[in-house]
C-alpha cells in the first residue's frame, strides 16, 4: 500500500474530523491503525489533544452524557493533586530523572547493595592474581567479571577458575550474589 494524494487528503480530513486512527484505517482499507497514526505523526499533524480540540470534543460528550456525569467527576482531580502535599513522594534519584539517548552510556551509579570491606578486599587480591582474559579467550570454566571500562584497551575479565554452577570465580560470587536476608535488612 502506498499513500496517495488521495489518501493522504482522506487521511487529513478525517484526523482534523476527529475520527480515530481505526476508523481512519478501516476507511481507508489496506492500513492498520498504527500505519494510520505513523503518517500522522510524518505529517506534523496535531495529536488532537489542545485546548482547542477539547472545546470541540466537549458538546459532542454533553450531547451523549447526562450533564449529572460531569460535575461528579469534577472534583476527583482536586482531591488527587492534594494528596502529594499531605505525603511528599520519595526523591527520585538523578538517573532515574535524566532521558539518556539511545547508545550513550550510563552514569556512575550508586550501588544498592553495599558491598562490604572485606569482600572489596578479597577482591582486589584476587584481582591482582586474575589471568586478565579478552572476551574471546572466555570459556565456561573462567570467571567472566569483567574489571576496567569496555571503552579502554585495558579492559579484561578476571578469568580464574569459577565457582560451580555460577559464570564468577569465588570471590566475585562473594559480590555478585549475596543472601536475601542481608539485601533486605540493608535497605531498611
Amino acid at each position: 500500500m502506498s499513500w496517495t494524494d488521495e489518501r493522504v487528503e482522506t487521511l487529513k480530513k478525517m484526523w482534523g474530523d476527529g475520527q480515530s486512527a481505526s476508523q481512519i484505517a478501516k476507511e481507508l482499507g489496506g492500513v492498520t491503525r498504527n500505519a494510520v497514526i505513523g503518517k500522522v505523526h510524518r505529517l506534523g499533524l496535531s495529536n488532537r489533544a489542545t485546548p482547542g480540540s477539547a472545546a470541540k470534543a466537549a458538546p459532542e460528550k454533553k450531547a451523549a452524557k447526562p450533564a449529572a456525569a460531569k460535575p461528579a467527576a469534577a472534583p476527583k482531580p482536586t482531591k488527587i493533586k492534594a494528596a502529594p502535599d499531605d505525603a511528599p513522594a520519595p526523591p527520585m534519584s538523578a538517573a532515574r530523572r535524566a532521558i539518556i539517548p539511545a547508545g550513550q552510556p550510563l552514569p556512575p551509579q550508586p550501588s544498592l547493595n553495599e558491598i562490604s570491606p572485606e569482600a572489596l578486599a578479597k577482591v582486589n587480591e584476587i584481582e591482582k592474581q586474575a589471568k586478565k582474559l579478552t572476551l574471546m579467550e572466555l570459556t565456561e570454566k573462567t570467571c567472566k567479571w569483567p574489571v576496567g571500562d569496555p571503552a579502554t584497551d585495558d579492559f579484561w575479565f578476571c578469568g580464574l577458575a569459577v565457582q560451580t554452577g555460577k559464570p564468577y570465580c569465588e570471590a566475585h560470587v562473594g559480590v555478585a550474589f549475596q543472601p536475601m536476608s542481608a539485601r533486605r535488612d540493608r535497605r531498611r
